[in-house]
């Protein structure tokens, strides 16, 4: 069963997301590096669209989780202008720092420590869906 919680666009959520989030990871004995990663990714996805999706506009942010003892499924929702993080290109670590163009470090972040993360665009809102395992196969 998917939990919800609907909360302000905003950055001073994030506690309250993060609140939600761990709460159904304990209750489900979630091990904690895996927590670990889940709250990183969690803060990246979340700040990023309370930042950009709704621009000069007061907007929500969704989120939805499902945990079984095995998988952890969250899935973000929002009503913000149409953007597909997974089409970002990752940065050329390479480059010295002062060379490197900004942005999509955050989402390379996210695709390392996620076991899955699926991007779609669906009635008017932006869904970001990401799944980790709760132990090691």
């Amino acid at each position: 069963m998917m939990k919800r919680i609907a909360v302000s666009a905003n950055t001073d959520e994030l506690d309250n997301v993060l609140d939600f989030v761990n709460t159904e990871l304990d209750f489900h004995g979630f091990p904690s590096e895996a927590i670990a990663d889940i709250d990183l990714a969690v803060e990246e996805v979340f700040i990023n669209i309370s930042s950009y999706a709704y621009e000069s506009i007061n907007g929500e942010v969704v989120l939805y989780i499902s945990v079984s003892e095995n998988e952890a499924t969250l899935r973000f929702e929002d009503s913000g202008k149409p953007f597909n993080p997974l089409e970002v290109p990752a940065p050329d670590l390479d480059k010295p720092l002062m060379e490197r163009d900004i942005g999509g470090l955050g989402i390379l972040f996210v695709k390392q420590v996620m076991d899955e993360v699926l991007y779609s665009y669906s009635g008017g809102k932006n869904i970001l869906t990401m799944k980790k395992g709760g132990c090691d196969n």
